[in-house]
């Protein structure tokens, strides 16, 4: 049996998976991705929590109100490309170099543009706003570095995720040390905004080195113009609806800080840290799982409706699995971790933790959709959720603040993951999947 984190495995999980090498490939590398997550969940927490109490509510809402305005325009950086560049390298590994160096280079470029799209947003969000113009200027160089994020989609395509967690958790920790160090040393707000941009660039940095070390040469790279109209064809409905669905992630905070206060977005700033803390999982899960989903597709369409019916039965086991203890602790959990200044979190992370089982029926839907390249009909799931957020968010934010945007942010994700299956037709099946797993979710 491979060595690695199958090694740690149960005796009778040990015995499922003797002699499925692929099985097995997958398991260690989704167990170098739940180790890269609780790694963060655990000192991102304990730094974060550091962080919000030294800042308080108002300040910590004015930076999460910034990685929000930052985080809208991201789908535009990364251009959706994800699952399609793994697809393409499963598919054609022999056009790696043609399809990386392609890439990479429009993703430079997207970036540059998106970092201009964000200053221009906020100058006229906040027009006399000093503080939080200076606060997305300094976040949002994140979006030129994420060109760099195109070597971690080469270790995806080849189920080797560990060599990714050894850069980014170099990055993290160095600087998870250096926000420890502001808060003592009781340094001003731009100061950790520059830390959150500092992590990106050196985690690019420590992607490069892995990428050289596995024997791979950036300058092997080659750029091709009916390459780039190949992948922008496969991926123009992506990007729209990577820039629906990030609006729809954080419109919440973004609405907040225009209709509300600062004060009301630290607080529920803090409730979505909490809610997004396990939100690692389906992603870890579904990133291992999926080169094996397209090989699936490619070969018995039966072993592929039941990978996927496996895939949904889990996520829906695991979204239970948190929401349901979270419910009764959550007052608990927000006054240890926040203290009293955000106990007011505590029903809004109630309310956004139950969210999180329909994000995470969607992460999984959404490899099928990627598999079947039915991208159009992903940003029409998008839109219909992102649509209904914004609305319920436009009625809900001015009279009930955090909680009506917690509300809002509910409905929308399971009209996004599961409801709007159901209006149309091609998806009817999916749908009916997601609903077997939400009434019958199971482990294995």
């Amino acid at each position: 049996m491979n060595q690695g984190w199958v090694s740690y495995l149960p005796a009778f999980l040990k015995k499922r998976v003797e002699g499925r090498q692929e099985l097995q490939k997958v398991l260690n590398n989704t167990g170098w991705l739940f180790g890269d997550r609780l790694l963060r969940m655990g000192v991102g927490l304990f730094v974060g929590i550091w962080i919000a109490r030294y800042l308080g509510p108002a300040q910590y809402g004015l930076l999460s109100y910034a990685a929000s305005l930052v985080a809208v325009f991201s789908a535009i950086a990364i251009l959706g490309l994800e699952g399609v560049v793994i697809r393409e390298v499963v598919r054609s590994p022999e056009r790696e170099q043609e399809i990386l160096g392609t890439v990479f280079t429009l993703r430079l470029a997207a970036g540059l543009f998106a970092y201009l799209l964000t200053m221009v947003t906020v100058f006229l969000l906040r027009p006399t706003d000093h503080l939080t113009q200076m606060l997305v200027g300094i976040m949002g160089s994140v979006l030129v570095f994420g060109a760099f994020d195109t070597i971690d989609l080469w270790f995806q395509s080849k189920v080797l995720s560990r060599y990714v967690v050894y850069a980014k958790n170099a990055a993290f920790i160095l600087v998870s040390a250096l926000r420890l160090a502001l808060v003592l040393l009781k340094a001003p707000l731009w100061t950790f905004a520059a830390a959150n941009a500092a992590e990106i660039g050196l985690g690019a940095v420590g992607l490069v080195y892995v990428y050289r070390a596995n024997s791979q040469r950036l300058d092997s790279w080659r750029i091709t113009l009916d390459r780039a109209r190949n992948l922008l064809a496969a991926s123009w409905p992506l990007v729209l609806s990577g820039i629906v669905f990030m609006v729809y992630l954080r419109i919440d905070q973004i609405m907040l800080g225009q209709m509300a206060d600062a004060h009301e977005v630290g607080v529920y700033a803090s409730a979505v840290k909490i809610a997004e803390i396990w939100f690692f999982i389906p992603t870890a899960i579904v990133s291992s799982v999926f080169p094996n989903i397209v090989k699936a597709k490619e070969n018995d369409k039966a072993e592929f409706y039941g990978r996927l019916q496996k895939l949904y039965n889990l996520l829906a086991f695991l979204g239970y699995a948190v929401a349901i203890p979270t419910t009764f602790l959550a007052g608990i959990v927000v006054f240890l971790f926040y203290g009293e200044a955000y106990a007011s979190a505590a029903p809004m992370l109630v309310l956004l933790i139950w969210s999180d089982l329909f994000a995470n029926l969607a992460v999984a839907r959404n490899a099928f959709l990627m598999a079947m390249n039915w991208t159009r009909v992903l940003l029409l799931m998008v839109s219909v959720g992102a649509f209904v957020n914004i609305v319920l968010n436009y009625v809900l934010v001015p009279k009930y603040g955090g909680v009506g945007a917690a509300a809002a942010s509910l409905i929308s994700y399971w009209i996004a993951g599961h409801g709007a299956c159901f209006l149309y037709k091609p998806l009817r099946r999916t749908g009916a999947m997601l609903t077997r797993a939400l009434i019958y979710p199971r482990f294995w």
